[in-house]
């Protein structure tokens, strides 16, 4: 991804000088960024008919939920919290509900707020799905189509061997009877992670091989996340021939559930280097924001996160690793080259920090939680948040 376009929204502006004020470390939420995804996923909809969700699992920052209500048809859901949030941060939007695994003790509440259930399992759709469609809530299985279109995110890869997500077409032919066919409305999959879409075209063909004679006997499609739309060089157009495609083929309602598109390049971390210390030839900034606890994506999956006024091609005159203050070792975020020398009291500006680190972080050490901020089209910026000591206690 270019780094001009991670910090588009802060095209013009000094973000150092835009974010002295922050107690750091802070997340930032870029409020014209959201609604510019928002106009992008919007316009897929229109162009198509389908219907976007928000997959909250990657963004649940509620205070935006009625900035991106416009542009959304609803939300979905992993489990019983995420639906009720949806169900009451974005009233009168639809709420989509999958996990692996439903508790009975919770399902009943859960039918309180979901619209749709989707499940993972003949044997879950057998136990759950008669009270699922008594409630007149919209039934759906998840499929695995077993077509792995990622390299080197095999934590990530539904369609890696042995997984546990999805019914396969063996699993549906042996398990799968006249009966429990009769309850489903619908056919959930989700196979992609941060691609294009051709990595869809590749997936349709592999659901199409494996379940399409059973589609058309379905209302809708959700051809769940991983869609990266919003991204500037996405093949949008390629994306919606696709969707109408198999609107037409199965004369089903197509749903997408991206998280990532919707907050894409909305969000910064905003840090201040509390020390600088050499080993071995290795230069490290010790930052007040950690890779464990404020972005744990950086190590699980793992990757290196865009930063302004770094360089990850280590060109740089000076080089730096930058690290966490916990006692994990592996609490390293990486390696950047920069112009100049790095000194304690420099503020540093993480992008693309708005996926998967509010819903993530974690108070390991003690940390504290990131305080989290609006950024509005004028520059200025409202604290939405109050963590403390408190916060880090009550979860023990």
């Amino acid at each position: 991804m270019e780094k001009r376009e991670v910090f588009k929204g802060l095209s013009g502006r000094n973000a150092p000088d835009c974010f002295a004020r922050l107690r750091t470390p802070c997340y930032v939420i870029d409020e014209e960024r959201l609604k510019e995804n928002g106009r992008i996923l919007a316009s897929v909809a229109e162009h198509t008919g389908c219907r976007i969700l928000l997959a909250q699992k990657a963004f649940a920052n509620y205070a935006f939920y009625p900035l991106l209500a416009p542009y959304l048809a609803g939300t979905e859901a992993s489990g019983l919290y995420e639906a009720r949030l949806g169900a009451e941060e974005m009233p009168a939007k639809e709420v989509h509900v999958f996990c692996a695994a439903y508790r009975e003790d919770e399902f009943a509440e859960l039918l309180k707020y979901a619209d749709h259930i989707v499940f993972n399992s003949v044997g879950q759709l057998k136990t759950f799905g008669p009270a699922a469609k008594a409630a007149g809530r919209s039934v759906g299985l998840r499929i695995n189509p077993e077509c792995s279109t990622q390299e080197g995110h095999a934590l990530y890869d539904p369609c890696a061997p042995g997984s546990r997500l999805g019914v396969t077409r063996k699993a549906w032919n042996r398990e799968m009877t006249g009966e429990l066919s009769d309850l489903l409305d619908g056919l959930h999959f989700h196979t992609l992670c941060e691609q294009d879409a051709d990595a869809l075209e590749t997936t349709l063909e592999a659901v199409e091989a494996g379940f399409g004679d059973v589609l058309p006997r379905m209302k809708w499609l959700n051809m769940g996340g991983g869609h990266h739309i919003t991204r500037a060089d996405y093949d949008r157009p390629r994306l919606e021939k696709l969707i109408r495609r198999a609107q037409e083929q199965w004369q089903v309602q197509v749903y997408l559930e991206p998280g990532e598109a919707v907050a894409l390049n909305a969000g910064y971390l905003v840090t201040d280097v509390l020390d600088v210390v050499e080993n071995a030839g290795i230069r490290t900034a010790v930052l007040d924001a950690s890779a464990a606890c404020h972005m744990p994506d950086v190590i699980e999956m793992p990757y290196t996160p865009p930063l302004m006024n770094g360089e990850t091609d280590k060109e740089k005159p000076f080089t730096y690793r930058l690290a966490g203050p916990t006692c994990l070792a592996g609490d390293v975020i990486g390696e950047y080259g920069f112009d100049r020398e790095i000194r304690i009291g420099d503020r540093l500006v993480f992008g693309d920090m708005a996926i998967y680190t509010t819903c993530k972080n974690n108070t390991f050490n003690g940390m504290p939680l990131p305080d989290i901020h609006a950024l509005h089209a004028d520059g200025s910026c409202t604290k939405l948040t109050a963590f403390g000591y408190g916060d880090f206690k009550k979860r023990l």
